[in-house]
């Protein structure tokens, strides 16, 4: 359990201790004096809600940001993970890459977008064929025809080109 978590569930649970603690001091004084107001219960219930509702924002909110990092953790590593399996292999099925990472092909296609836009994937895939290849950069900047296909290659976008024949596109990161 991360630390973000840990003062979270602190605070909600002190927070919600001094509330118990508070509301029996309360009813012990109502039943115990006949001169304790209830516009005097009333104020000090008023006075402990306060620091009570706000430690428990708080750790609800602390718990909320440590479950958020936790996911873009994840992402990270995921992909992180395919990254490395595509350079390591040089060439590999996109169903197998998702078998082997347990997540669907859709999530593998966009790990691979995802990569490209953070520029630390260069390489090409053919998405009807289901093949991600590594490539080095410096290869595919001077590519003018499909590796594939031997179709010419089109500009899609900030350093993605397809070819327009058989889909595949080059990353050029």
């Amino acid at each position: 359990m991360d630390r973000g978590r840990l003062i979270g569930i602190s605070l909600i649970v002190v927070g919600l201790g001094i509330a118990v603690i508070a509301g029996l001091f309360l009813a012990i004084q109502a039943g115990a004096d006949d001169e304790f107001s209830v516009g005097g219960a009333v104020l000090g219930a008023f006075f402990v809600f306060i620091p009570v509702a706000i430690m428990v924002v708080f750790g609800l909110l602390l718990i909320a940001k440590a479950g958020q990092e936790a996911q873009e953790e994840t992402v990270m590593r995921n992909q992180r993970r395919l990254l490395d399996i595509v350079n390591s292999r040089g060439q590999v099925g996109v169903h197998e890459v998702a078998l082997e990472m347990n997540v669907s092909v859709d999530s593998v296609k966009e790990m691979v977008h995802q990569l490209v836009g953070l520029q630390v994937f260069s390489g090409y895939v053919n998405w009807n064929d289901g093949v991600l290849y590594s490539s080095d950069a410096g290869q595919l900047r001077d590519l003018d025809r499909c590796k594939r296909c031997g179709g010419d290659i089109e500009l899609a976008g900030k350093g993605v080109v397809v070819c327009p024949y058989c889909g595949t596109e080059y990353f050029l990161t």
